[in-house]
Formats: structure tokens, C-alpha cells, sequence
């Protein structure tokens, strides 16, 4: 009989927490939002990496209208010159009725940076521009959660929109009840505890 694959939990939605010990600099104390999960593998953004350019700076259209800061997020390191966005539907939008978006869980929509802005705007609460993203191939992902380095768990739609100000990582850590709460007391370098 074979066992449960380490990765059953992963779909489009769920984040993957980087866990404490998890110390690659591109991952260190990161959330990542799954967009597309399956047996070839699986990609997905972090949430919580804002850079210094301004989303105005690449992509003048959709400058303003993004969610504060208006900044371009480091998605992750594979591909950093492409973009990636992702928006969170008005409540009672449909998906269907839209041109220009991929539902990818709930009201959370890939959004196509060729489109145009400003049909799109009066749908959303919100948007995030990410350069790059998070990337696995087959079986990677299962194996970096077997060996302890991700912590799955379900996302809400206005993760995606955190302001950089809010600890993502601990405060989705803290909702998940105890034990896995305690993980957002883990101090940054262990040598200053």
C-alpha cells in the first residue's frame, strides 16, 4: 500500500509557510500563494516580498490601480523579468463574465497584464503585481514538505492583498492554533534568543 503523498494538501489557494528552519535566503520566512498545482509540478508567488520598483516604473497602466504599495513584489526567483498578477474579485463578480482573468481559488483571479486596465478595475478589491515566481518540478514540492521545509495550509483571499507593513508569515502561522501558533514566536537568528 502506498502511503499519502507529502504534497496531498497543495491545490491552487492553499499557502505554503516557510517553516522556521527553512533557511534558503529566496525562501526565508516567506508565504507562498499556490496558483497551479499537479503532478508536473507546481508554481506559485510570495506574498510578502515587496521590492523597490514602482509597478508604475514597468507596467504604466496598471500603476494605479494596484493595492498599496504600489510596488512590485518579488514573486520568487525563477523568471524574474516576467510578470505575474493576481487580483481578488468584488464580491458577487463572476469569473465567467470576465475577459481578462483565470480564477485560481475563490475570488482570487490570475489577471492577463495584456488586457485592459481599466475594464477590469471596477471588479476587483484589489491587485498585486509579482516579477518572477516560485517554482517546482515533478515530485520537488512533495519532497520539500516531507523533509519539513513548507508548512501547508489554506490561504483567504485578502492574503494576497497584505500590506508589506503586516507579518504575513507569523500572522498566518498564529491562525492555525496551537502547536504550529508557536512557530511565529521562532526569533529570526536563534543565536540572538
Amino acid at each position: 500500500m502506498r502511503g499519502v503523498r507529502a504534497d496531498a494538501d497543495v491545490e491552487p489557494g492553499s499557502l505554503l509557510v516557510a517553516a522556521p528552519t527553512l533557511t534558503d535566503p529566496n525562501f526565508l520566512r516567506t508565504v507562498v500563494y499556490v496558483i497551479d498545482h499537479r503532478e508536473e509540478g507546481s508554481l506559485g508567488v510570495v506574498l510578502n516580498r515587496p521590492s523597490e520598483v514602482a509597478v508604475h516604473d514597468v507596467l504604466p497602466a496598471w500603476g494605479p490601480h494596484v493595492t498599496r504599495p504600489q510596488a512590485v513584489y518579488i514573486g520568487g526567483p525563477v523568471e524574474q523579468k516576467t510578470a505575474l498578477c493576481l487580483a481578488a474579485l468584488r464580491t458577487g463578480e463572476d469569473l465567467a463574465s470576465l475577459d481578462g482573468v483565470v480564477g485560481v481559488h475563490g475570488p482570487v483571479a490570475l489577471v492577463d497584464l495584456d488586457a485592459d486596465p481599466d475594464a477590469l478595475v471596477a471588479k476587483v478589491r484589489g491587485m498585486r503585481v509579482f516579477a518572477g515566481y516560485s517554482g517546482w518540478g515533478e515530485g520537488q514540492l512533495g519532497n520539500e514538505i516531507a523533509r519539513g521545509d513548507w508548512i501547508v495550509v489554506k490561504g483567504l483571499p485578502d492574503d494576497v492583498l497584505t500590506p508589506p507593513n503586516v507579518d504575513l508569515w507569523g500572522r498566518v502561522l498564529r491562525r492555525q492554533g496551537m502547536p504550529t501558533a508557536l512557530m511565529a514566536t521562532f526569533p529570526t537568528d536563534i543565536r540572538r534568543n
